[in-house]
């Protein structure tokens, strides 16, 4: 009998522990994404569905708006035009022999919003996103599966970015000339 009740003790308070956490998220404002409510139709975008971020912009549109997106720019209501996207990386600290121990890698893309009519949404834009790595000074960097998906990972982000910046778009606002 006694196995017995520390058994249900424990799944009791592992219940309690539960109850309790779902309780701290609910209170302190967390909510999962969701969709995001684009203030248009239609977008064609310039980033080529062929790059890593063109898809992952693509599909962050696709699943998570109604949004739909053109591959014309004459059907769609607004265009997103890649300015430039670079990727750079940054020695930040050497070990006393002189080998790099850390880098920065950099993600930096610049875009703008319109609707080939001569508005402009969002002016051109640029966010950088940076990450620290931690190398080792027996591989090269440029070769590290790490920093590919660093990249691919800032590239997701990015592309998160951006749908929140298309959300706070106000097409029907007439900007002063």
């Amino acid at each position: 009998m006694p196995g017995r009740f520390s058994v249900l003790l424990r799944v009791g308070l592992g219940g309690l522990i539960g109850l309790m956490l779902v309780g701290l998220l609910a209170g302190c404002g967390f909510r999962l994404r969701g969709e995001a409510s684009l203030p248009f139709s239609t977008i064609s975008l310039s980033a080529s569905e062929a790059t890593t971020f063109g898809s992952a912009l693509r599909r962050a549109i696709i699943a998570g708006t109604s949004t739909k997106v053109v591959d014309n720019p004459a059907d769609a209501e607004v265009r997103f035009d890649v300015l430039s996207e670079t990727r750079e990386q940054e020695i930040l600290t050497i070990d006393g022999s002189g080998q790099v121990v850390e880098y920065t890698l950099w993600y930096r893309f610049r875009f703008r919003l319109h609707d080939g009519k001569g508005r402009e949404f969002i002016e051109p834009t640029t966010i950088s996103l940076k990450r620290t790595i931690t190398v080792n000074s027996n591989t090269q960097l440029a070769n590290d599966p790490e920093v590919t998906q660093l990249y691919r990972d800032m590239q997701q982000d990015m592309a998160q970015q951006i749908i929140r910046r298309l959300e706070a778009v106000h097409p029907d606002v007439k900007k002063p000339t």
